[in-house]
């Protein structure tokens, strides 16, 4: 029977009042106040809410929500106003309560409801306890929201706000599922109505992260007034004048235990399962008590099962103050009670107390058992596998039913059995969030040889995980004051310190004040990238500029401030604080060198805004586009890596060619901040005017002629897909159409996104459970190795442990994308391992074998023009494969619902379908619309076809007679590696390498490189319109450095190019006496690098043996290391040295040496 929801649109979850509706648990937090608002005009009630806090992980989208819902608050008198910090917007909460107090009070109450993530919690603790000491008004109420992250997803600690309620006396809920979350919002406001209390509200990922459809019918259900508390006389309400005394005795000696009276009446704690003579008994709240059931379910453990085990349930809404009589009850006739809650124990302990006095008393263990042995981590989330085999262990232990502890015992034996299972196929790579392509960041986070920096909060913390030269790192508006304590005490004598503008109006500045006060030697980096960047990309919460900045710097006492921008000439000095310097962010290394000279606290105004949000801009068109891009010539290109390093960027990213791995842009990713020009190299092309080709979509026609799956999965039970991808590639959206589709078939659905660090291109997860029945999906999350599918855009991601615990090899059927996205370590590594073969046999042997692998981002890229397609490709692709239990009429109207790019969204749909249904017919449309075919990369081709691939390109480069000299070195070594007996390792490493020291790419070479006909199309491939391109060129014999020393690199226009087909024809006088660029130290050292490899190749030859054989395969693959141009060659030079003279010795006197280790498959 399908469920009832009413007429489908996107603003139900707000406007419907009855049956259910599809929401998130951030979407519920909006819809809440409004529900508030309603119940209170029903009564009779003129009232309004007021909803204020500071954004953060799990609640880091909830400001953006409210924003987007105005106009539907607006109807409900609903005000939304952020914070500048969690305990300001705390304070104006209490502020709400006082309305009454006003003379001119235009309503008979405001709901006040505060949100923040358990940082921001802790940082309320004054507010909080003089708030609830001062209490809430009779009309109003308090709901303080708290997101708790406790595996510190998207956090610098995990955190538990749980103390800090309890610290403040406040009484707190904790909703189990999404399903609850409106319901418990209003019982806690009228909770805090009734007793007088603020009452805290605990929320997590798994709760308020996730979307499902939530029945309606108890919306307008009046909560129960307690019959069995005594209210003092006064009541317990706010009230002025009011002595803290008083408020003292009526919050110790009533409010608390009118909270109770009130849990009590409205039966908040109550037994959900039970036996006719329970034994067993089990108490847990929130996430826990949904682990639990799920546990329950996955043992088998069903209302007949639990009866003859004797097994008793008791869901737990408001964990504190525990209300006693239930627990009593529950209690009754038990041997032994297991409290299960994640982190440390709130309920366990209170339990124990309230039975402690009595004459009979259950067990009640908890973290700990009977024998003070570890049964539950403090430390780490719980999982549905944990709390099945420590349920498992507890009911073994006692008599019970032979079948069923045979069953039971068996189930926790593969509980136990996929663990050891997980360990064994653990694959080092980690999809590791990093700054965006031209994020500000990767320029401002930069410290000089010689200093460090102390990290931020928020993107400033993943500088820790960079080689930045920077360490820890303090709570949020802490940043620099560590030093404080540390400068008295070492010869260190000066620290940068990196915060953000977000942090600085925060509570930042306050940090910069105490370090002025203790005169440390200290430069705070300041950067304004206009935009809270970590949550979302929301602006400050007021208004700050950087020449405000520096005003305020100037006014704590700060005199040397620097303000350096891509653009300082946009703050003329009328504009900003006296004595303020502006510079170019280009010299910001010399900037920094001045400062860290500067007896006591100095500061540089950063300046440049967030990389997505520009983005987010541009496609609004409220920010200007340049119609500028930079390409790179793969030809020219060394593979040096040294673009990487000057700018930090992920769209800077591998290409894998007949030459080894080169660098190629991203186009669809870069965000146009075009530091990679810094790096030295002239294969760095720039395209002014015009714009990408948009590469023409394939006409596909309708796609409407594809069959029907020949069967799609029945919903007797649940069904569980898991996708995974990269954040901001459109992961989450599948999740949320496959959610709508089954909203709108009358189907329930639970979705949780695991997202993280998404937004910084960390891993994203999403666990879609469809059901016929909501009560069949309250926990969000897959159970390991129940996935029944997995869609996921990114190898990488999909072997992660938290992925790849999913699946089983024997249920779940993968629909996995090929098409390799590089990780962040790449920046780091030139040569990164990505272990692709490795990679692939992990996820084969976790999936079932009738699994697809398919490069669908190609596909898209192809077929569709952007890469953007390939998520949805790969949903239509399951469906077609009878992978899905929805029609593909709900899902192309879940599209059409969902409002974006509907064509192009349905045509990817379908495509995927395509695929699955007709290969053949997609393979033919690949082959139409693919202008060339992609050559073999060079760990693809042959030994032979190595060598002719690098005879052609050597004739090209200089004429035959090169040719032919290399084709006889390579000859002679292969001639000796076969008459020894071995196998083609040395001579293929003498093929690639000798012909890379051979064709160096001098002003010749990259003159005719750059003019290739080949290299000119490629542009015209990607680029159309009036567009002119430049070269970016350091020549050596042109004088001047720039402002790090190296050759200064110069833009020549389109006018060079006559020039450089000139240069390309006279390169047959290399080498000769009027070679004007041979005598150049740089092509000496050139010719002098082939000369020294003819003599190891020579002195190869002479000793080659068993013993040594490995020692010439490396010394002869040693030019690999050798790359890049001017400063970026002769440090490669400089560093390889003290490793050939290593393997000469070796090779003339060979050593013992380890046993050789196999390359990663």
């Amino acid at each position: 029977m399908g469920i009832d929801q009413g007429p489908i649109s996107l603003d139900q979850k707000y406007t419907q009042h009855s049956g259910h509706i599809f929401l998130t648990g951030i979407q519920a937090l909006v819809r809440l106040p409004m529900a508030q608002v309603r119940r209170d005009r029903a009564a009779g009630l003129n009232t309004a809410g007021f909803v204020t806090g500071y954004r953060g992980s799990p609640l880091g989208g909830y400001d953006q929500q409210l924003i987007s819902a105005r106009r539907h608050l607006e109807q409900y008198n609903v005000k939304f106003q952020p914070g500048v910090n969690e305990d300001l917007a705390a304070t104006a909460i209490w502020g709400t309560q006082q309305l009454n107090l006003s003379p001119g009070a235009q309503y008979d109450g405001i709901t006040g409801i505060w949100y923040g993530k358990g940082p921001g919690v802790d940082r309320c603790g004054d507010v909080f306890r003089h708030g609830n000491a001062a209490g809430s008004a009779k009309n109003g109420g308090v709901l303080c929201l708290a997101g708790d992250d406790h595996g510190a997803k998207s956090s610098t600690v995990p955190h538990q706000s749980d103390h800090a309620f309890i610290a403040a006396l406040m009484p707190y809920l904790y909703p189990s599922s999404i399903h609850e979350i409106i319901e418990m919002g209003l019982l806690g406001i009228a909770m805090s109505r009734y007793s007088g209390c603020w009452v805290g509200m605990k929320v997590i990922t798994e709760t308020v992260e996730t979307t499902a459809e939530i029945n309606l019918a108890d919306e307008m259900t009046p909560f129960v007034i307690p019959s069995d508390f005594e209210m003092p006389p006064g009541g317990l309400n706010l009230r002025w004048p009011d002595d803290r005394y008083d408020q003292d005795r009526r919050l110790q000696d009533y409010k608390g235990f009118a909270a109770i009276a009130f849990a009590r009446a409205n039966k908040v704690n109550r037994v959900t399962m039970d036996s006719p003579n329970a034994r067993f008994g089990i108490m847990a709240s929130g996430k826990s008590y949904e682990d639990v059931r799920q546990a329950l379910r996955e043992l088998g453990i069903d209302e007949q099962v639990a009866a003859r085990i004797g097994l008793r349930l008791y869901k737990i809404g408001m964990p504190w103050p525990l209300e006693p009589e239930g627990v009593r009850e529950f209690a009754r006739g038990l041997e032994e009670i297991f409290v299960i809650e994640e982190r440390r124990e709130i309920v366990e302990n209170q339990v124990k107390q309230h039975l402690f006095g009595l004459r009979e008393r259950p067990r009640v263990i908890g973290k700990m058992d009977e024998h003070d042995h570890r049964l539950l981590p403090f430390a780490q989330e719980l999982s549905v596998a944990k709390v099945a085999t420590s349920v498992v262990d507890r009911l073994l232990a006692m008599e019970i039913d032979p079948t069923i502890a045979e069953m039971l015992r068996a189930k926790a034996d593969w509980f136990h059995g996929r663990d050891a299972s997980q360990v064994q196929n653990v694959v080092p790579l980690v999809r590791t969030p990093y700054f965006c392509s031209g994020c500000p960041h990767n320029t401002s986070t930069k410290v000089p040889d010689g200093s460090r920096a102390l990290a931020g909060i928020g993107c400033h913390f993943m500088t820790l995980w960079m080689d930045r030269n920077t360490e820890t790192f303090t709570h949020m508006g802490g940043e620099g004051v560590p030093w404080v304590g540390i400068a008295p005490f070492t010869n260190e004598k000066h620290i940068f310190a990196n915060l953000g503008d977000g942090t600085y109006f925060h509570s930042g500045s306050l940090a910069i004040r105490q370090s002025i006060a203790s005169k440390a030697n200290i430069t705070y980096k300041i950067l304004y990238n206009d935009a809270v960047a970590m949550t979302g990309g929301q602006r400050h919460d007021g208004d700050l500029s950087p020449q405000q900045i520096t005003y305020q710097l100037h006014s704590e006492g700060i005199r040397d401030i620097y303000l350096v921008s891509e653009n300082p000439d946009a703050y003329p000095a009328d504009s900003i604080a006296p004595g303020t310097r502006t510079r170019h962010r280009d010299e910001l290394d010399a900037v920094m060198k001045e400062c860290r000279d500067i007896k006591g606290a100095s500061a540089i105004v950063f300046v440049q805004t967030c990389a997505a949000e520009k983005r987010r801009r541009r496609k609004r068109g409220t920010l200007e586009d340049p119609a500028r891009r930079v390409m790179i010539n793969a030809a020219v290109c060394e593979g040096c890596g040294d673009c990487s390093v000057q700018s930090n960027c992920i769209s800077v990213e591998p290409l894998e060619t007949e030459l080894g791995r080169k660098r190629t842009i991203n186009q669809s990713s870069c965000n146009k901040d075009y530091s990679c020009l810094k790096g030295f190299c002239p294969s760095f092309v720039t395209i002014d005017g015009g714009k990408l080709r948009k590469r023409a979509a394939v006409d596909l026609g309708s796609l409407g002629d594809l069959p029907e799956p020949a069967a799609r999965p029945a919903l007797v039970k649940p069904y569980n897909i898991a996708v995974g991808g990269v954040g901001g590639t459109g992961v989450l959206t599948i999740g949320a159409l496959l959610g709508m589709a089954a909203h709108i078939e009358g189907k329930a659905s639970m979705i949780l996104d695991m997202s993280g660090l998404a937004q910084k291109g960390g891993a994203v997860l999403s666990h879609v459970r469809l059901s016929e029945k909501p009560e069949e999906v309250t926990c969000s999350r897959i159970v390991t190795g129940s996935a029944d599918v997995l869609i996921v855009a990114d190898e990488v991601m999909a072997i992660s442990k938290e992925t790849i615990s999913l699946c089983d090899s024997g249920r779940t059927h993968g629909v996995v994308n090929t098409h390799l996205i590089p990780i962040a370590d790449f920046i780091r590594n030139r040569d990164f391992d990505f272990q692709t073969r490795k990679v692939n046999s992990v996820l084969t042997a976790a999936l079932t074998k009738d699994s697809s692998f398919l490069d669908f981002t190609k596909a898209a890229e192809t077929l569709l023009g952007d890469a953007i397609a390939t998520n949805m490709m790969m949903m239509g692709y399951a469906y077609q494969r009878g992978l899905l239990p929805l029609s593909a009429t709900a899902i192309e109207q879940a599209i059409e619902l969902n409002g974006v790019s509907i064509k192009m969204n349905t045509q990817a749909f379908r495509l995927g379908r395509l695929a699955a249904a007709d290969p053949e017919r997609l393979a033919t449309l690949l082959q139409g619309a693919e202008a060339t075919t992609t050559p073999k990369t060079q760990g693809e081709m042959s030994l032979e076809e190595i060598i002719a691939h690098r005879t052609a390109m050597l004739t090209d480069y200089q004429g035959k007679r090169l040719a032919r000299r290399y084709a006889d070195l390579v000859g002679k070594v292969r001639a000796a590696a076969d008459a020894g007996g071995y196998d083609e390792a040395l001579s293929r490493a003498v093929a690639i390498n000798y012909a890379k020291l051979l064709a160096y790419k001098d002003e010749y070479e990259v003159a005719r490189l750059l003019t290739l006909p080949s290299f000119e199309q490629q542009i015209k491939d990607q680029f159309e319109g009036d567009y002119k391109v430049s070269f970016n060129l350091a020549p050596p014999i042109l004088p001047g450095n720039d402002v790090t020393g190296r050759p200064k690199k110069r833009q020549f226009g389109e006018g060079m190019r006559p020039v450089f087909r000139t240069l390309a024809a006279l390169r047959f006088v290399r080498g000769t006496p009027i070679d004007v660029f041979g005598y150049h130290p740089e092509r000496k050292l050139e010719r002098q690098l082939i000369a020294d490899y003819e003599r190891d190749v020579a002195s190869v030859l002479q000793h080659l043996s068993p013993a040594t054989v490995h020692t010439a395969i490396d010394l002869l693959s040693m030019p690999d290391l050798i790359r890049g141009y001017g400063p970026i060659k002769q440090k490669s030079v400089d560093d390889t040295a003290p490793r050939y003279a290593e393997l000469r010795a070796n090779l003339r006197d060979p050593q013992p040496a380890p046993p050789r280790q196999m390359a990663a498959e």
